[in-house]
């Protein structure tokens, strides 16, 4: 029957739709905090492996062509549910600590995910609007969680309005394309496309919302006060399944209703963006003494590098960006990961990069995990984000992009100095007071050595997360 066909290709997104209706009930009954966790929890692990089945099940399309499963998009919403699962996790000791840890959070958290998820399997550009709305909103609120900062009403409301004149942009552009072609489907667009003003308009200004969501430049002015205003675990949630689930998306626009013809060759502008992205990312990390700051346009940065891929255009290029993803899951998890274990104790700021001097010796386990995580986003062996950069760069110099993949390395090599400038102060540098820090809690800890472990496996043994995924991406598109 066609409607269980179509609810078992987004099972996924059902679970963890259910599991957020199962915690905004349980918390509007009193039912406790710890109940709503736990759906939480057993929801999005039991959407990841669904996830992780379907990619190496059938592939297809469902929804009357609304939305496609199974490889590609399967490990998009693999890799979004990945991050969430292990922010989630942290986030809990991280949030009681705050005073924060409130139901609707984790109801929020998934019903954002559903969003993702949506957005990575999106084959209409109906579809891909409601998946990048869903997700937006919920953004929105958990961006202003913190009610008594000022940080955090500004981070609100700047997400909110600047990502408001985005969704003007996307919407009048998916006007413009259904204007020029008749049809909102992606692979009916790709065969009535023509390089017509009116279609290219509508291409241009889709893209200007898609970089949006990407913080690419020159749309990237929300990502800074908007990471340094939200919850930090809940930063590392925007950072990783949101990227991932709009690079999904991304490619499966390109790949479907942006085949390479001369209605649809956009390499050209794909590397402008990329270029200025990882350009104007890494100087103004440069410069940052706030930390979330800092890894707020590191993650600019490596919008940039992950838009190289894709200006390749080739397989290799898309499983890069594929590979490159779960990595910076990986690592930027990670990261924040760390930063919020420091941020939990109360009457200490350790917002600025000199608050860091000496901890790595107070808690050395953070500290040597921190440095791990560190290591890995500047692209160093043999941590997982020295293959991710070698794939991407590897893949724009095969499709003749060498000018490309040099300023890349370029770029990449410059963020050294920013990355590295946190672990002096952990380890050369004394601190400036004497203070007493938290223990950081089993289940804690244990998430971040997890993650770490991760960090080092995929980086000695830079195989893709999961095999065959490169036949699955050439013969899934072509």
């Amino acid at each position: 029957m066609d409607y269980l066909h179509d609810l078992t290709a987004f099972l996924p997104g059902i679970i963890v739709a259910t599991a957020g209706l199962v915690a905004i009930m349980l918390e509007a009954f009193k039912k406790g905090i710890a109940a709503v966790y736990s759906v939480t929890i057993i929801g999005l692990v039991a959407a990841l492996g669904v996830a992780i089945y379907q990619m190496f099940g059938e592939t297809g399309t469902a929804f009357t062509d609304a939305i496609v499963y199974g490889g590609v998009p399967a490990y998009g919403s693999a890799v979004v549910l990945f991050g969430a699962l292990f922010c989630v996790i942290i986030s809990k000791e991280y949030l009681s600590d705050r005073d924060l840890h409130y139901g609707e959070v984790y109801a929020m958290v998934l019903f954002a995910t559903v969003g993702m998820l949506a957005l990575a399997a999106s084959n209409d550009l109906i579809t891909f609007f409601l998946g990048i709305e869903t997700m937006s909103i919920c953004l929105f609120v958990l961006a202003g969680l913190v009610k008594s900062d000022k940080t955090g009403a500004e981070a609100a409301l700047k997400y909110f309005l600047l990502g408001a004149f985005a969704t003007g942009f996307l919407l009048y552009g998916i006007a413009l394309i259904y204007g020029a072609t008749g049809h909102t489907s992606l692979p009916e667009i790709a065969a009535a496309a023509e390089a017509t003003p009116l279609f290219l308009a509508g291409c241009g200004l889709l893209l200007v919302g898609i970089f949006f969501k990407l913080g690419a430049v020159p749309f990237h002015m929300w990502t800074p006060d908007v990471y340094q205003g939200t919850p930090t675990t809940l930063t590392a949630f925007m950072a990783t399944s949101a990227k991932a689930a709009s690079f999904v998306a991304f490619i499966l626009i390109l790949t479907r209703m942006l085949p390479d013809t001369e209605a649809g060759d956009w390499t050209n502008v794909i590397q402008v963006i990329s270029i200025l992205t990882m350009v104007v990312g890494n100087l103004i990390a440069l410069v940052q003494d706030n930390v979330k700051r800092m890894l707020a346009y590191s993650s600019i940065a490596h919008a940039g590098y992950l838009l190289v891929g894709l200006a390749a255009g080739t397989d290799a290029g898309y499983t890069a960006v594929l590979y490159y993803l779960f990595a910076y899951t990986l690592m930027n998890i990670g990261a924040f990961g760390v930063i919020a274990y420091y941020e939990r104790n109360k009457g200490l700021d350790f917002s600025s990069v000199e608050s860091y001097a000496g901890l790595g010796f107070k808690v050395p386990v953070m500290g040597v995990l921190l440095s791990i995580f560190l290591f890995s986003l500047v692209g160093i062996p043999p941590f997982v984000g020295f293959v991710g950069k070698y794939y991407v760069f590897a893949a724009a110099v095969q499709a003749g992009l060498i000018p490309l993949a040099i300023i890349g390395v370029i770029a990449s090599a410059v963020s050294v100095y920013y990355y590295l400038r946190v672990m002096v102060y952990l380890y050369f540098k004394e601190a400036h007071k004497e203070y007493e820090v938290k223990t950081p809690g089993l289940v804690f800890k244990s998430t971040l050595l997890v993650l770490a472990v991760l960090t080092i496996y995929y980086g000695v043994e830079p195989v893709l997360p999961f095999t065959g995924l490169i036949e699955l991406i050439s013969s899934y598109y072509y």
